[in-house]
């Protein structure tokens, strides 16, 4: 019998990339997207090549009869859906509170009523907010930063409190600066990686917000899938309602990331070793420092990741290079 996997946020960067890994490896999948962020063309291969396995919802996490819907007969959740995104939470608080934190209890609610077997769900390395520590401990974190936190964080409070009163298996992945193929350059949130890749492409300055020094542990995204798969796959019963740090483990300023993109951009267009870079003003609600331990999923889960930023990086240029 083959299992089911519905995939929320299944047209976004993070969720399409699930959705093409569950799809290769026999799993049925559930798609559910309303589109706000997520793009069809991300899901339209994957629709041509499995017609047979493949489900598309069109539908919000904001309304619980659509959570209803897609959870009937699914054996698992992962769910990505979410408003992204410090600076969009800074200028719509309310959009974002709506989507990450009422959208996020329909899905348990619904999960929980159809009887899902487990529920992972995308956390945030923001949760960590002020704490200074380094590396990122799982049981450390500080005061929220932004709005998007503070929805992120009460996403694992909830997914707490359901696995102890419901007993549900909830696991929440702190996911930490994920990278790769399909994340969007374009728009006004664009992350940094895509963002910086489209301006190098057009031989345009990338404005480096601060000093450069700021660091962040940029994380490929087959590392994120190799974790979901962990967590939605263990049978040990101690790494079941927990949350893990997603990431490779190692910090990289923004000066260096831009350095590495040019090298690497620069295989395909030498002139892209010649842009010039600029700097402008911290960022709003940004975190100095990130670096995450990665211990407790290796221990509980049998994390292993494959791509360092390096790595990944090489695959990420390849990818724009051939397809913006």
């Amino acid at each position: 019998m083959m299992q089911s996997v519905l995939v929320t946020g299944a047209a976004g960067f993070i969720g399409s990339n699930l959705c093409e890994h569950l799809l290769a490896h026999n799993y049925r999948v559930v798609c559910l997207d309303n589109f706000a962020t997520g793009k069809i063309e991300n899901l339209l291969p994957l629709l041509d090549k499995y017609p047979a396995t493949l489900k598309l919802i069109v539908g919000d996490i904001r309304n619980i009869e659509d959570c209803r819907k897609a959870v009937e007969d699914v054996d698992y959740v992962l769910h990505e859906a979410a408003l992204g995104s410090v600076p969009r939470s800074i200028k719509d608080p309310a959009t974002t509170n709506a989507v990450n934190i009422s959208g996020f209890l329909n899905m348990l609610i619904a999960a929980r009523d159809g009887k899902v077997k487990r529920f992972i769900y995308a956390a945030s390395s923001s949760t960590y907010g002020d704490s200074k520590s380094l590396p990122k401990v799982e049981e450390i974190i500080g005061k929220p930063l932004s709005p998007y936190a503070i929805t992120k964080y009460v996403n694992e409070l909830y997914a707490d409190v359901f696995a102890r009163t419901y007993g549900m298996e909830c696991i929440g992945l702190r996911y930490f600066n994920v990278f790769g193929r399909r994340q969007d350059p374009f728009g006004a949130y664009a992350a940094v990686i895509p963002l910086f890749v489209k301006k190098l492409m057009a031989h345009e300055s990338p404005v480096i917000n601060g000093d450069g020094e700021y660091s962040r542990d940029f994380t490929y995204i087959d590392n994120v899938i190799q974790m979901n798969m962990l967590a939605m796959t263990t049978s040990n019963p101690e790494a079941v309602n927990q949350v893990y740090n997603t990431a490779y483990g190692e910090r990289t300023t923004l000066n260096q990331l831009v350095e590495y993109l040019r090298e690497c951009l620069s295989k395909y267009d030498s002139e892209i070793a010649k842009v010039e870079i600029f700097h402008g003003p911290n960022r709003l609600g940004d975190i100095p420092h990130s670096l995450a331990c990665i211990d407790k999923a290796k221990t509980l889960l049998g994390y292993n990741p494959k791509f360092s930023m390096r790595d990944g990086l090489k695959e990420a240029v390849k990818w724009y290079w051939e397809n913006i």
